[in-house]
Protein backbone atom coordinates (compact mmCIF):
# COMPACT_ATOMS: atom_id res chain seq x y z
CA UNK A 1 0.00 0.00 0.00
CA UNK A 2 1.08 3.56 -0.65
CA UNK A 3 -0.60 6.85 0.19
CA UNK A 4 1.18 10.11 -0.52
CA UNK A 5 0.70 13.40 -2.29
CA UNK A 6 1.76 13.25 -5.95
CA UNK A 7 3.94 16.33 -5.54
CA UNK A 8 5.94 14.64 -2.78
CA UNK A 9 7.18 12.09 -5.34
CA UNK A 10 10.53 13.06 -6.88
CA UNK A 11 10.33 14.96 -10.18
CA UNK A 12 13.04 13.57 -12.47
CA UNK A 13 14.20 14.67 -15.93
CA UNK A 14 13.26 12.44 -18.85
CA UNK A 15 16.72 11.44 -20.09
CA UNK A 16 15.60 9.62 -23.25
CA UNK A 17 17.15 10.78 -26.53
CA UNK A 18 14.81 13.22 -28.25
CA UNK A 19 13.18 14.55 -25.05
CA UNK A 20 13.33 18.25 -24.19
CA UNK A 21 11.84 20.02 -21.20
CA UNK A 22 10.07 16.86 -20.03
CA UNK A 23 10.06 15.54 -16.45
CA UNK A 24 8.45 12.52 -14.82
CA UNK A 25 7.16 11.45 -11.41
CA UNK A 26 6.89 7.66 -10.90
CA UNK A 27 3.77 7.88 -8.74
CA UNK A 28 3.23 4.13 -8.40
CA UNK A 29 5.78 1.61 -9.63
CA UNK A 30 7.25 -1.83 -9.00
CA UNK A 31 9.36 -0.39 -6.16
CA UNK A 32 6.04 0.33 -4.40
CA UNK A 33 4.91 -3.28 -4.79
CA UNK A 34 2.63 -2.71 -7.77
CA UNK A 35 2.74 -6.04 -9.62
CA UNK A 36 1.34 -5.08 -13.04
CA UNK A 37 1.20 -1.36 -13.85
CA UNK A 38 3.04 1.90 -13.30
CA UNK A 39 1.29 5.24 -12.85
CA UNK A 40 3.42 8.17 -13.94
CA UNK A 41 2.86 11.92 -14.12
CA UNK A 42 4.65 13.86 -16.83
CA UNK A 43 5.30 17.59 -16.62
CA UNK A 44 6.36 19.17 -19.89
CA UNK A 45 7.54 22.79 -20.12
CA UNK A 46 6.14 25.12 -22.81
CA UNK A 47 7.84 24.14 -26.08
CA UNK A 48 9.07 20.87 -24.56
CA UNK A 49 8.27 17.34 -25.70
CA UNK A 50 8.72 13.67 -24.97
CA UNK A 51 10.77 11.61 -27.45
CA UNK A 52 9.17 10.31 -30.63
CA UNK A 53 9.36 6.60 -29.89
CA UNK A 54 7.57 3.26 -29.85
CA UNK A 55 7.46 0.14 -27.69
CA UNK A 56 5.57 -3.12 -27.32
CA UNK A 57 3.05 -1.95 -24.72
CA UNK A 58 0.05 0.35 -24.64
CA UNK A 59 -0.36 3.66 -22.78
CA UNK A 60 -3.43 5.13 -21.17
CA UNK A 61 -3.19 8.92 -20.80
CA UNK A 62 -5.28 11.41 -18.81
CA UNK A 63 -4.41 15.09 -19.27
CA UNK A 64 -4.54 17.09 -16.04
CA UNK A 65 -3.69 20.56 -17.36
CA UNK A 66 -2.12 22.48 -20.20
CA UNK A 67 -2.34 22.21 -23.98
CA UNK A 68 -0.59 19.51 -25.94
CA UNK A 69 -0.08 18.01 -29.34
CA UNK A 70 -0.18 14.22 -29.65
CA UNK A 71 2.02 13.17 -32.57
CA UNK A 72 1.86 9.75 -34.27
CA UNK A 73 2.59 8.41 -37.74
CA UNK A 74 -1.08 9.25 -38.45
CA UNK A 75 -0.49 12.97 -37.80
CA UNK A 76 -0.93 15.37 -34.90
CA UNK A 77 -3.95 15.99 -32.67
CA UNK A 78 -4.50 18.71 -30.08
CA UNK A 79 -5.44 17.75 -26.52
CA UNK A 80 -5.94 19.46 -23.18
CA UNK A 81 -7.28 19.14 -19.66
CA UNK A 82 -9.63 16.19 -19.09
CA UNK A 83 -8.86 14.63 -22.49
CA UNK A 84 -7.91 10.96 -22.60
CA UNK A 85 -5.61 9.22 -25.07
CA UNK A 86 -5.06 5.54 -25.78
CA UNK A 87 -1.73 4.77 -27.46
CA UNK A 88 -1.60 1.41 -29.25
CA UNK A 89 1.39 -0.90 -28.75
CA UNK A 90 4.14 -0.32 -31.36
CA UNK A 91 2.72 3.08 -32.38
CA UNK A 92 5.28 5.86 -32.84
CA UNK A 93 4.23 8.72 -30.56
CA UNK A 94 5.27 11.82 -28.66
CA UNK A 95 3.62 14.55 -26.61
CA UNK A 96 4.49 18.23 -27.08
CA UNK A 97 3.51 21.21 -24.96
CA UNK A 98 2.03 23.79 -27.34
CA UNK A 99 0.67 26.07 -24.60
CA UNK A 100 2.06 28.67 -22.21
CA UNK A 101 1.72 26.69 -18.97
CA UNK A 102 3.18 23.35 -17.91
CA UNK A 103 1.49 20.40 -19.63
CA UNK A 104 0.69 17.72 -17.03
CA UNK A 105 -0.66 14.28 -17.79
CA UNK A 106 -0.98 10.90 -16.11
CA UNK A 107 0.28 7.86 -17.99
CA UNK A 108 -0.40 4.24 -17.09
CA UNK A 109 1.78 1.50 -18.57
CA UNK A 110 2.28 -2.19 -17.82
CA UNK A 111 5.59 -3.26 -16.33
CA UNK A 112 7.93 -4.86 -18.85
CA UNK A 113 8.36 -7.78 -16.44
CA UNK A 114 5.34 -8.04 -14.13
CA UNK A 115 6.00 -9.13 -10.56
CA UNK A 116 4.67 -12.60 -9.85
CA UNK A 117 3.07 -12.54 -6.41
CA UNK A 118 2.73 -15.80 -4.55
CA UNK A 119 -0.28 -16.53 -2.42
CA UNK A 120 0.32 -17.26 1.25
CA UNK A 121 -1.55 -20.54 0.80
CA UNK A 122 0.08 -22.37 -2.12
CA UNK A 123 -3.03 -24.56 -2.44
CA UNK A 124 -5.40 -21.54 -2.60
CA UNK A 125 -8.59 -23.24 -1.51
CA UNK A 126 -7.58 -26.71 -2.62
CA UNK A 127 -6.80 -29.51 -0.21
CA UNK A 128 -3.54 -31.40 -0.26
CA UNK A 129 -2.47 -34.20 2.01
CA UNK A 130 -5.68 -33.79 4.02
CA UNK A 131 -4.87 -30.19 4.93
Amino acid sequence: MKLTNAYEVELEPVYADGAAGAKIRWLIAQKDGAPNFALRMFEVEPGGHTPYHEHDWEHEIYCLSGKGSFRTERGEQAFGADDIIYVDPNMLHSFENVGTETLKFLCIIPHESPVVKKTLNPFAGETANNC
